[in-house]
């Protein structure tokens, strides 16, 4: 409880502090002409990544086939993981399913009989 209250007073004065800074820079913004305001650096490096030979070559088509293939890979890895695990429990199961007797409850109780549905029914009334 005590690190989320730190956490949330970090975070509001993280954004006070920028609503400050913003409110500051507004009339300086405001007062520059379009002519003054240079090309962004950010522009300027996405031109400088668009031109190169490499990304030129580069398809969306392929990429979009490669994260398929990886998630097609990562789905049949879980599936034969999943796969093994009801298999050992089937086996688990099976196991113990025959080490429990047919006459089990003809000892535990001998006044009952076993009737077609597998439910006990009083015996001689």
């Amino acid at each position: 409880m005590m690190v989320e209250l730190i956490v949330l007073i970090i975070f509001l004065v993280g954004l006070i502090g920028m609503g400050v800074i913003i409110v500051r820079k507004i009339p300086v913004l405001t007062e520059l002409s379009p002519q003054e305001i240079e090309p962004s650096s950010l522009k300027k490096l996405g031109k400088k990544i668009k031109d190169r030979e490499i990304l030129k070559s580069f398809s969306k088509g392929i990429l979009l086939q490669k994260i398929l293939s990886k998630v097609r890979i990562l789905t049949l890895k879980t599936d034969n993981k999943t796969s093994t695990w009801l298999m050992k429990l089937r086996q688990k199961s099976a196991k113990k399913k025959n080490n429990f007797s047919d006459d089990y409850w003809e000892k535990v109780n001998p006044h009952t009989k076993r009737s077609r549905s597998g439910v006990g029914v009083k015996k001689g009334k």
